[in-house]
């Protein structure tokens, strides 16, 4: 069997959230089949978060980082099912994680995609719309999309890279959390955060 590419392990992370060496295995597993390895994830409880997603979250840990000069600093509340998996080391881990991802990042607007406020959105999809206007008319809906898509890349919490990349291997915060449920087999919630920095 061929080496198996890093695209598509990749691809298959972004599709499931399961950890890389899983998405690996079961690539080597399908040989390669991007859709049947997505289904023997699904059946080992790798890609599971999606029937967790409802379940209610009613445990959790509040968690803080405080940079090193004592001027930024964030906490978070991360909410899980049970009391057993908020005291588990990786769920806290993650918690203080993104907790320092918020200090580093002074760009979030949002922790999901859907609470990005209507204006903000719909500011940007206006300048978005100017800026493409002297593109061809077939063209311009796909560049108000990627201009648009990038910003909440940007401004969006879950959809943000962990700045700690080596740690992380280019993970999203959501990727991430994908990553924590299908572990733990409980659905976790990033429910709130508070970033401060002094004169801020």
């Amino acid at each position: 069997m061929s080496a198996i590419a890093a695209k598509d392990v990749k691809e298959l992370r972004d599709r499931t959230g399961a950890g890389m060496m899983a998405c690996r295995d079961a690539l080597a597993e399908t040989d390669g089949d991007l859709d049947r390895a997505v289904e023997l994830l699904r059946a080992k409880g790798e890609a599971s978060a999606a029937k967790r997603a409802g379940a209610e979250t009613t445990e959790g840990v509040v968690q803080s980082y405080i940079h090193a000069n004592n001027k930024i600093g964030a906490i978070v509340e991360v909410d899980c099912q049970t009391d057993f998996v908020a005291r588990n080391e990786k769920f806290v881990e993650f918690a203080r994680d993104v907790a320092l991802h918020i200090a580093a990042v002074p760009s979030i607007l949002a922790i999901t995609e859907e609470e990005v406020p209507a204006e903000d959105r719909e500011r940007e999809i206006r300048i978005a719309t100017e800026q493409a206007a002297d593109k061809p008319e077939n063209v311009r809906e796909r560049i108000v999309e990627g201009k648009l898509g990038k910003w909440l890349d940007e401004v969006v919490l879950l959809r943000q890279t962990h700045v700690n990349e080596a740690k992380y291997e280019g993970q999203t915060i959501e990727q991430m959390r994908q990553a924590l449920i299908a572990e733990t087999r409980e659905n976790i919630v990033i429910r709130r955060y508070a970033r401060f920095q002094v004169g801020g």
